[in-house]
């Protein structure tokens, strides 16, 4: 019990601590926290795109330096070493992928229809596409897979979620008499490496690759039998 509340404690003290503080010192404690902020966003977007395109093993503080027009420095006293950088990256591309994927196809129906609109925004997501090279999680989990560690563990549990997230709307279209009944590990297995191999497919230029990924889950979509 003592530990749960100790964080609550120290929080609680930093924040009375702040509030002692001078009107104009707070402002420019306030100030330096949105810089801060503002920073590590400017670093992890051009981090997050050099990662989609020459993986999370290629970013480096001084290259981000030299992209960003940071100092090495800076950057360096944000993230600490090139692992919590990395692992921030992948965390922040998490975000970015929610936002642009899950988060809008949350107004349609739960089953099929919400299957659907996630395929469309991840459509949108990979042909835009939100990342430089596409789909972060694609252009880095092999690269991880094999190398144990936070990196891979936060990819993983990225890959996780969004498995996670597909399997609840083929659950929710099979108990709903949707689609007919089928293995819903296997199908998410599938769906996740379709859409995995129509990245692949249009990063070396095919345009059709998510149109043909899309036939081949809507097959996966059957109404029951009568």
């Amino acid at each position: 019990m003592g530990s749960a509340t100790e964080p609550v404690t120290a929080r609680s003290s930093a924040l009375g601590s702040r509030a002692l503080l001078p009107p104009e010192q707070s402002g420019v404690t306030d100030k330096r926290l949105l810089r801060g902020a503002r920073t590590r966003k400017i670093v992890l977007r051009q981090a997050v795109d050099v990662a989609s395109l020459e993986g999370l093993g290629s970013i480096s503080f001084g290259h981000l330096a030299l992209a960003t027009g940071l100092s090495k420095a800076g950057i360096q006293t944000l993230f600490k070493t090139k692992e919590i950088l990395q692992v921030s990256a992948v965390e922040f591309a998490r975000e970015l992928f929610i936002d642009a994927v899950i988060r809008p196809a949350r107004s349609a129906p739960h089953g099929v229809a919400r299957l659907r609109a996630l395929l469309d925004h991840w459509t949108v997501y990979a042909e835009t596409p939100l990342f430089a090279g596409g789909c972060f999680r694609a252009a880095n989990l092999a690269d991880f897979d094999s190398h144990p560690g936070p990196v891979r563990d936060a990819l993983l549990n990225d890959q996780r979620e969004w498995h996670g997230v597909i399997a609840a709307e083929l659950g929710h279209a099979v108990e709903n008499g949707e689609i007919a009944e089928l293995d819903v590990e296997l199908a998410v297995f599938q769906i996740d490496a379709l859409l995995c191999a129509a990245n692949t497919a249009l990063q070396a230029g095919d345009t059709g690759a998510v149109g043909k990924a899309r036939r081949i889950i809507d097959g996966l979509l059957v109404a029951p039998r009568s």
